[in-house]
């Protein structure tokens, strides 16, 4: 059943190879708990035996003896959710078990994001390692100026093919989450050093046909998402920019400095490709914080 799911997940819905594995070890996970809760061999387990009851049960399990956080717990709940909910479509289970289930309230937090002042001074050293001859180093200045003038999450900056940038080098092609597709304007500049990546990387040997990937190795291979959180952290320390320091960052700063300049949150939402305006108004937080610094130095009477 499970096997099922996920080729279903990967072939029909077209979840990103991070989302199918994490929802595979979700279920999993869960299966082998409720197996040795029932004292019994994971292979002699039915998964349709499972009760709201036992949904409940794991929450608790994992809340007080595992210490997991609750959006862990919601997310693994997301995922067996989705899970029962392709087995009733299946006619393997009657009931919806989750009806009744409620999960762990979850602290609202801001995003993080690099203060206007600091990401001038990343793109700076972005700027003069545009300009130089080692292709690793054009290479990072490429990924970091794509994360926070494009707002890409990582897979999706993974993801980009040579053929995905328009002819005139003005729109980029973005696949996003659940296989949706959007398109990101391009500024000049930025155009210019695709550019000049593109023309080096075929000086060197390496392919720029449409169907080759933008982010490679040094032997011409897709960069891992391992090496480029690396790229992004020691550009991020190296810019003294205090926190967090991941790509996401960089996908947070793009939306909050854009709504800090009066762009407008639709435009926003379509450009992160959130699929909710709710999900896109975590960054007028950010926006009434900065005002709030604003008239806490500024106002007479403070």
């Amino acid at each position: 059943m499970i096997d099922a799911f996920v080729t279903h997940i990967q072939t029909e819905k077209r979840f990103s190879a991070l989302t199918v594995r994490n929802y595979r070890h979700d279920i999993e996970s869960f299966v082998a708990w409720c197996a040795s809760t029932a004292k019994l061999p994971i292979e002699e387990f039915n998964l349709t035996d499972i009760t709201t009851e036992d949904i409940r049960e794991w929450i608790c399990y994992r809340k007080d003896h595992d210490k997991v956080s609750a959006a862990s717990i919601n997310r693994e709940v997301s995922s067996l959710r989705s899970f029962y909910k392709y087995l009733r479509r299946q006619g393997l289970v009657s009931k919806d078990i989750f009806s009744r289930v409620s999960t762990p309230r979850t602290p609202r937090k801001l995003p993080s994001f690099v203060p206007e002042t600091r990401m001038e001074n990343l793109l700076q050293n972005c700027r003069k390692n545009s300009n130089d001859g080692d292709l690793i180093r054009r290479r990072n200045s490429l990924i970091i100026t794509l994360f926070y003038s494009c707002g890409l999450r990582l897979a999706e900056l993974q993801g980009i093919h040579f053929g995905d940038f328009s002819s005139d080098m003005t729109t980029l092609h973005i696949r996003g989450k659940g296989d949706k597709h959007r398109m990101i304007p391009l500024l000049p500049e930025m155009g210019a050093r695709v550019r000049i990546y593109a023309e080096m990387l075929r000086n060197m040997g390496f392919s720029t046909s449409s169907e080759a990937p933008l982010i490679v190795s040094q032997l011409g291979q897709p960069l891992s998402r391992t090496a480029i959180q690396k790229v992004v952290k020691s550009n991020l320390v190296e810019a003294n920019v205090q926190g967090k320091k991941s790509p996401h960052v960089l996908r947070h700063t793009f939306a909050t400095h854009l709504m800090n300049k009066g762009a407008d949150m639709r435009d926003i939402q379509e450009l992160m490709g959130h699929s909710s305006l709710k999900t896109t108004q975590c960054y007028t937080h950010n926006s009434i914080a900065q005002l709030q610094e604003v008239y806490k130095r500024a106002h007479p009477h403070k």
